[in-house]
């Protein structure tokens, strides 16, 4: 596995030796103790969940405040998205700036998104099948969100017309502003 330090420290992409002959191909999508090494602490993850969207699909710009935030790995399965993590650190240099990342079935490219960052993805085939490593259980009561579209972000999604772009009811009525969101220390 080879681990790729972004703009922004802490998040990571992870991209991994595929053998491939005749037959098809095998890889190795986690280790914990080299996982562990390369991002300089230990991470438990103690969940994984997946979903299936379809092309325009947009999930995010997705978190859990406090004590119940969560470290991500992510990937995708079969199809193609852009992967976004927002830092929300207060006290970070790059508070407020992006990491954006293609991750493919046909890259096997992986995203690690630290705690105290947002995350969202855009599918841009005509169907993907996303999955992913989180450290912390998912929280209701927890869960927050920013508007994909804020300004002050100034994120460039590929599927930028809005007629194209599939939200769910809780990220068109619930998703705050970049200024409003609850940040991290």
């Amino acid at each position: 596995m080879e681990y790729i330090p972004t703009d922004i420290e802490g998040v990571w992409i992870l991209e991994p030796r595929v053998f491939a002959d005749a037959r098809g191909y095998f890889m190795e999508t986690y280790r914990k103790s080299d996982f562990d090494a390369h991002i300089g602490r230990p991470v438990d993850f103690v969940q994984d969940n997946q979903s299936q969207s379809v092309r325009g699909v947009l999930r995010g710009l997705h978190y859990q405040r406090g004590e119940l935030s969560q470290a991500k790995l992510v990937r995708v399965l079969s199809g193609r998205v852009v992967d976004v993590a927002v830092d929300l650190r207060r006290s970070s240099p790059t508070l407020g700036r992006h990491v954006m990342v293609e991750l493919s079935a046909d890259n096997q490219r992986q995203l690690f998104i630290p705690r105290g960052f947002a995350h969202g993805f855009q599918v841009l085939s005509d169907e993907a099948v996303f999955a992913y490593k989180v450290d912390n259980r998912y929280a209701p009561e927890a869960e927050a969100s920013i508007r994909f579209d804020d300004p002050d972000l100034a994120i460039r999604w590929p599927i930028a017309d809005r007629s194209e772009v599939i939200l769910s009811e809780k990220d068109l009525t619930r998703a705050v502003a970049f200024r409003e969101a609850d940040l991290f220390d």
